[in-house]
C-alpha cells in the first residue's frame, strides 16, 4: 500500500489555525484581557503566572506573524520612532545601577510592544476597538460586581485585590485595577471605545447604552481627580474633530493650524492658571505632593541630563535613584506620577524627545486620517492617544502595562493608515494586509 503524496501548497493544520481570522480575534481578546487584568492576575495567581502568560502570547504572536508573513510588509512592521525608543531603553541598561533588573524590565516593555505590534497587523481598527470593548465590558462588570460584594453585601474590604469596600459611601472604588486612578483611566478608555461602537453600530443599541452607563458610573465612583480632566480634554477633542470632519477639504488646512494654535495657547493658559484649576478640582494636597516629587526628579536629572539613570518602567524601589527619592520624601512612590518626568529621569532628554516623537507622530497621523476619511472608526485612535497623553501629565501609566500596550498599538495603527512608508511599499503591497473598513 502506497501513501498518496501530499498536495502541493497544502498548509498544515497549525498554519491554517494561526492564519485564520477566528484565531486572530481570539488572540486579540486574550492579549487585551491578560494585560488589562494584569493586576488581578498577579494578585490571584502571582507574578510568575502573569509573566508566563505574556511569554506564551509572545511565542504564539511570533507564529502568527510568520504564518502571515506574505500579508505583512517588513517596511511597515514597526514605527521608526518606536524602534529607536526601545533601542535607547536597551542601551540605558548598561549605565543603570542594577543592569539585571533593568534588563528584565526592558524585556517586559519589549514584550508588550511586540504584542501590540502583532495585534496592529492582524486586526484593523474596527476589529481592535470591538475586541477592546468586549474585554472592558467584562472587566468593568466584574469590577462592579466585586465592589458590590465587598462594599454592600459583605461590608468587608478585599485587601488582596486592593479593594477598600467604599461603594456604599459612593466611592472611591478601585475595581480589579488596583487603584482608583487606574480604574478611572480604564473607564475613560472604555467610554471612548463604547461610544465609537455606538456610532459605528457594531453592537446592539441596548448593549451600547448599558456599556456607556457602566463605564460612566465607575468613572464617577472612582472619584479620581484625573477623570474630570480626561473627560474635558477628550470631549474638546471630539468637538474639534467633528468640526474638522464637517469642514470643506479646501478649508481644513487652515482650521487644523488654528486648532493647533488653540491647543498651544490652552496648554499655556492651563499651566499659568494651574493653581485655581487645582483648587476648583479639590486636588490641592494631591498636586502639592506631586510637585514635590517632580522637583526631586528634576534635580536628579541634572546629574545625568542626556542619558538618564537607566530604564525600569515602573520603579524598582530598592534601586537608585528611586530609593533615594522615596527616602528623601518619606514616601513609597512606585512611579513618578508623570510619564514625561519619568522618561526624563530614566532615559534623559534623549529618551524624552524620542517618547514625545513617538506619541506626537502617531497623534498627527491618526488625527489627519480621522479628519479626512469617511468612517467614524478612524476617530478611535486619536481619541485614545489624546486620553493617554493627557493622563501622562498625572500618572505614568503610559510607560508600562495597559498604557504602554495601547500607546504602541495606536502608533502601529496610525503608521499603517498614514505613513511615508505606505508610499514606498504601495507598489508591492498585497490585498491581504488588514485595513479599516470604509463601509461604515
Amino acid at each position: 500500500m502506497t501513501v498518496p503524496p501530499a498536495r502541493p501548497g497544502h498548509a498544515g493544520w497549525l498554519s491554517t489555525l494561526l492564519g485564520s481570522a477566528s484565531f486572530a480575534r481570539a488572540y486579540t481578546l486574550s492579549v487585551l484581557g491578560a494585560v488589562f487584568a494584569s493586576f488581578a492576575v498577579e494578585r490571584l495567581a502571582g507574578r510568575v503566572t502573569y509573566i508566563t502568560i505574556i511569554a506564551g502570547l509572545c511565542v504564539i504572536g511570533a507564529g502568527v506573524l510568520i504564518v502571515r508573513r506574505q500579508e505583512i510588509s517588513l517596511v511597515r512592521l514597526v514605527p521608526t520612532t518606536l524602534v529607536v525608543l526601545v533601542g535607547w531603553s536597551l542601551i540605558s541598561v548598561f549605565w543603570s545601577t542594577d543592569a539585571a533588573t533593568s534588563f528584565l524590565s526592558w524585556i517586559t516593555t519589549a514584550a508588550l510592544a511586540f504584542l501590540a505590534i502583532v495585534i496592529g497587523h492582524i486586526r484593523d481598527t474596527l476589529q481592535t476597538a470591538r475586541a477592546l470593548g468586549d474585554v472592558l465590558r467584562v472587566l468593568l462588570a466584574v469590577s462592579l460586581g466585586v465592589e458590590v460584594l465587598s462594599g454592600v453585601l459583605l461590608d468587608l474590604p478585599f485587601r488582596f485585590l486592593g479593594i477598600q469596600g467604599n461603594l456604599a459611601q459612593l466611592g472611591p472604588v478601585q475595581g480589579i485595577f488596583g487603584t482608583r486612578n487606574m480604574l478611572g483611566f480604564v473607564a475613560v478608555l472604555a467610554l471612548i471605545t463604547f461610544l465609537i461602537e455606538w456610532r459605528t453600530q457594531s453592537v446592539r443599541p441596548g448593549v451600547s447604552i448599558a456599556s456607556v452607563v457602566l463605564a460612566g458610573g465607575l468613572a464617577a465612583l472612582s472619584d479620581s481627580p484625573t477623570v474630570l480632566v480626561l473627560a474635558v480634554g477628550v470631549g474638546l477633542a471630539v468637538g474639534a474633530l467633528a468640526w474638522v470632519r464637517h469642514t470643506r477639504p479646501e478649508h481644513r488646512g487652515a482650521l487644523q493650524l488654528a486648532l493647533g494654535a488653540a491647543v498651544v495657547i490652552g496648554v499655556a493658559v492651563g499651566y499659568f492658571a494651574r493653581h485655581p484649576i487645582i483648587a476648583w478640582l479639590g486636588a490641592g494636597t494631591d498636586f502639592s505632593m506631586r510637585v514635590d516629587l517632580w522637583n526631586v526628579m528634576v534635580d536628579l536629572v541634572r546629574s545625568r541630563p542626556v542619558q538618564g539613570w537607566g530604564w525600569y518602567g515602573a520603579w524598582a524601589p530598592a534601586e537608585q535613584p528611586f530609593s533615594f527619592i522615596n527616602y528623601f520624601l518619606e514616601s513609597a512612590h512606585a512611579t513618578g506620577l508623570n510619564a514625561y518626568f519619568d522618561v526624563l529621569l530614566q532615559l534623559g532628554w534623549m529618551g524624552l524627545i524620542l517618547f514625545i516623537a513617538l506619541a506626537a507622530t502617531a497623534l498627527v497621523r491618526s488625527w489627519l486620517a480621522a479628519s479626512e476619511r469617511r468612517s467614524v472608526i478612524y476617530a478611535w485612535t486619536p481619541l485614545i492617544l489624546i486620553a493617554l497623553l493627557i493622563d501622562s501629565m498625572f500618572e505614568s501609566f503610559t510607560l508600562a502595562g495597559i498604557g504602554w500596550l495601547m500607546l504602541v498599538l495606536c502608533a502601529v495603527r496610525a503608521g499603517l493608515s498614514r505613513s511615508w512608508r505606505e508610499r514606498i511599499d504601495a507598489a508591492s503591497e498585497t490585498s491581504g494586509l488588514p485595513h479599516d473598513d470604509e463601509r461604515l
